[in-house]
């Protein structure tokens, strides 16, 4: 029996020294990265739909500062028609934000606050993230400041439908607790660095929440600091995604099984499209093969804008090669 009990003992001495090497990887990141982890306070005028009265509702989100000199990310919804947005720190100072940009389209914002010596996070490469790697979560969830949380990475390659319509790719999926005031705020690895920025939940359901990743955040903040916006292309049309019949798809040797059906070609547009007509199915732009809206939309970037590209539509069953010439999106 004395062997079995050292056995046991054995086990749980090892279980012990296991969750406290998990538990000094927690606290060693949390006490690393959380003095760049900021609380956003926004004022929001709304308008009351019953009475048509205008009023003031407050808002708060989550953001982290990647620059000692104040540039903050956060989500573009925490911001989003905000009249004032203010930032507290750490260390109980709260600031005036100046809002640098904003991507609807990836929803990440980039705020500026006029201080300098501020502690500053440096992202990670999403490229190499795997299921199952530790995911921390700090944020300020229903005004509680600086909670943490934790789990793993749940999944990689998802995407999520941005407030505006489109697609954001290569979202990370992560069963560490988000609730509402964690939007914005970083998901970070056992390093501290961000793997991705908190955005959003599903509410029926539990452990399913979601984080842009690194890689695109990083990207788009550039460009939000640089250009105070993501410079993309459009065609100036209205589009839905059909189905192919099976006959269309082999007599034109097409290689998905869907296209962009053209309802409406907006005349008048700062872009080149007098060769699409009503009725046309998109099924190739620049040589990359179309089947659905968002396809199209990931073709549509800054290097499409204002240069002459081929695309391939079906007309009355067959295809037909016509030129377009992408304008920029206002």
């Amino acid at each position: 029996m004395e062997n079995i009990y050292s056995l046991i003992g054995f086990h749980a001495q090892q279980d012990w020294e296991l969750l406290d090497g998990y538990s000094k990887t927690i606290t060693g990141v949390v006490a690393n990265i959380a003095e760049a982890v900021v609380h956003i306070q926004v004022q929001k005028q709304v308008t009351d739909k019953r009475t048509a009265q205008k009023r003031i509702m407050p808002g708060s989100g989550s953001g982290f500062i990647i620059s000692s000199d104040g540039f903050i990310v956060t989500n573009n919804h925490v911001i989003e028609n905000a009249d004032e947005i203010k930032v507290s720190l750490s260390d109980g100072r709260t600031i005036r934000a100046e809002l640098k940009g904003t991507d609807p389209s990836t929803d990440i914002a980039v705020l500026k606050i006029y201080e300098n010596g501020l502690k500053a996070l440096s992202f990670g490469n999403s490229d190499n993230l795997q299921a199952g790697q530790i995911a921390i979560a700090i944020g300020n969830p229903l005004g509680l400041q600086h909670t943490v949380t934790t789990g793993v990475v749940s999944a990689l390659g998802r995407t999520l439908r941005a407030n505006n319509g489109r697609m954001i790719d290569d979202v990370i999926q992560t069963d560490a607790s988000l609730n509402p005031g964690n939007s914005g705020g970083p998901l970070v690895n056992s390093l501290g660095q961000v793997i991705g920025v908190n955005t959003a939940t599903i509410a029926s359901a539990q452990g399913l929440c979601f984080a842009v990743s690194s890689n695109i955040a990083k990207y788009i903040a550039g460009k939000l600091i640089m250009h105070g916006k993501v410079r993309r292309a459009y065609l100036g049309i209205g589009g839905q995604v059909i189905n192919l019949t099976e006959r269309m798809i082999a007599a034109n040797k097409l290689e998905k099984k869907t296209g962009v059906y053209v309802f409406e070609v907006v005349a008048d547009q700062p872009v080149y499209n007098n060769e699409i007509k009503n009725g046309d199915i998109i099924v190739e732009f620049n040589d990359c093969s179309i089947g659905t809206v968002d396809d199209l939309h990931k073709q549509l970037t800054e290097e499409t804008m204002r240069q002459k590209v081929k695309m391939m539509v079906l007309r009355n069953g067959r295809k037909v090669l016509i030129e377009v010439i992408p304008g920029e999106m206002k």
